[in-house]
């Protein structure tokens, strides 16, 4: 299996408490090697484009305004079928229903501050990792 990368963005939430340090952890434990990652405050404009996807969603309003209420990593992982095997690290999006030993079931509070994002295919992930970042800024 070739190696491909996926997205991934650590909430507001998990910035805030302090976990990020663990969660990134967690990311390279599994196997992912970090291609790329910055910090940054997302503007409200930034999360609307980035969610456009969900603009018609009725949580789509809730979600930006969470998602520019503090800082967040962005980061790129590379690693073998790397959307799938992230998804299966994260666990659900509800981290009540998450797996034990999911970064949400860990670090996630409710659906919303759910402590990550992680892409949900390939296609995505590139798409979502070119919002934040230029093709030479990812190694």
């Amino acid at each position: 299996m070739s190696e491909d990368i996926t997205f991934s963005i650590i909430k507001p939430d998990a910035v805030g408490r302090g976990d990020s340090g663990r969660i990134l952890a967690r990311f390279s434990e599994a196997g992912f090697r970090i291609a790329a990652l910055k910090m940054l405050h997302m503007s409200r404009s930034q999360a609307e484009g980035f969610y456009e996807v969900h603009r018609d969603r009725p949580f789509y309003e809730g979600l930006v305004e969470f998602m520019s209420s503090g800082p967040v990593i962005v980061t790129v992982l590379s690693h073998p079928n790397a959307a799938e095997e992230f998804r299966s690290l994260i666990g659900t999006t509800d981290p009540a229903k998450a797996a034990p030993g999911t970064v949400r079931a860990e670090f996630g509070t409710d659906v919303r501050m759910n402590a990550v994002h992680g892409s949900d295919s390939p296609e995505n992930a590139r798409r979502e990792a070119s919002f934040f970042f230029s093709a030479i800024e990812i190694f």
